[in-house]
């Protein structure tokens, strides 16, 4: 088995930031040895919200953006690395998740696109790459997505007690880690997504801290069940979406039909669309005993105020409290898929993303370390 220290990097559809982990994997598990999280610039942030909203671009462009978003997935890496003082040599592979700014499972021709080029990334570490994980699976007529529950299942399964694993990035998934029943994990519709959209529009700020703008907003009502109508609420597991479905225009649609509402109010009904979104998955799935929830939103108050609120049998908390990092869990799994990818592992779960097969993930970019010059 090919053990030892892997990287992991994800910058996921929140845009948050790009984060990189350190973690020794082997046979008998994982352990995360150090965390970096790195800025992504304002500019590129608002060139990749553009695109992932339907905002036409020249291939010129596309392919610029592919390899800026390679060249700052290296940086991030490599700025980890001199923190912690390690070589190339000390790493066995890097799993790089990528930038997504389409993901369209569905029609003739399911696609999905994650840009950063991985050969800028192999280029500029001297380390082996591997990326472009979710398109063998689509092949395989599943959804590609999400990925990450089999790695909750690998590091949170518990042989008696149901558990649920909750990720709240931009879009919020749910992992079902049942015991004697197969695992099944889904999205559960958006996250983090149009709340921080919403408060960049209104207030110019990335994200609402703690949850306090929309704490102090109250609830529409009106405008929480017309936006409940989306039919993707209605769609039974496989499932995914993300930014191309679930962005600012599609609100704003929804406001034109319910104008007047206070932009706090807003905020509120935005906050309780992802809880009961999330809420009515977990119960018509029968309940559990812990939810653990990670992604950035599980630092916001409000959101897990309300879960606890509306899941009164279920103990809900982050997965700190486990023992694995709520801000780390996507990069640490993007690590251990490409551990699996280099042992020969298959990384999909048919049961959860819908493909007919079980199959190994992702395109390996083999380390180039060149001979010193002369």
């Amino acid at each position: 088995m090919k053990s030892g220290r892997y990287i992991g990097v994800m910058s996921g559809t929140s845009l948050d930031a790009i984060d990189v982990v350190l973690a020794a994997i082997d046979a008998q598990g994982l352990t995360q040895q150090a965390s970096y999280s790195h800025p992504v610039p304002a500019a590129l942030r608002q060139q990749i919200l553009a695109i992932c909203q339907g905002q036409t671009l020249t291939l010129s462009q596309l392919g610029q953006l592919d390899t800026y978003l390679g060249r700052l997935f290296a940086d991030a890496i490599m700025t980890m690395m001199r923190r912690q003082q390690l070589s190339s040599s000390d790493i066995m592979a890097i799993g790089c998740h990528g930038q997504t700014v389409w993901h369209e499972p569905g029609g003739e021709a399911p696609n999905t696109l994650q840009l950063g080029d991985n050969n800028q990334i192999a280029a500029a570490t001297g380390i082996t790459v591997v990326g472009d994980f979710r398109r063998r699976d689509l092949a395989l007529g599943g959804q590609g997505a999400p990925l990450v529950p089999a790695f909750h299942q690998a590091v949170l399964m518990d042989p008696e007690e149901r558990r649920m694993v909750l990720n709240i990035g931009g879009i919020a998934n749910l992992s079902l880690l049942l015991p004697q029943e197969p695992l099944r994990g889904f999205d559960t519709g958006p996250g983090n997504m149009l709340l921080d959209a919403w408060i960049w529009q209104q207030q110019a700020k990335p994200y609402d801290k703690d949850g306090a703008w929309g704490a102090g907003g109250v609830v529409n009502h009106a405008l929480l069940h017309q936006m409940l109508a989306d039919p993707f609420f209605s769609l039974p597991a496989p499932r995914s979406t993300g930014r191309e479905h679930f962005n600012l225009h599609w609100l704003e649609h929804h406001l034109a039909r319910s104008p007047g509402i206070a932009p706090a109010d807003v905020q509120a009904t935005l906050a309780e669309l992802t809880v009961k979104t999330i809420v009515d998955q977990v119960l018509q799935h029968g309940g559990c005993q812990r939810l653990l929830v990670c992604g950035g939103g599980a630092h916001n108050r409000l959101l897990m105020a309300r879960l606890q609120a509306l899941l009164t049998s279920c103990r809900v908390m982050t997965t700190d409290q486990m023992g694995i990092s709520s801000g780390d869990m996507e990069a640490l799994a993007f690590a251990w898929l490409a551990w699996r990818t280099l042992n020969g592992l298959p990384g999909n779960l048919p049961s959860v993303t819908g493909a007919r097969a079980e199959s190994v993930l992702g395109a390996i970019f083999p380390a180039n370390r060149y001979p010193a010059d002369g």
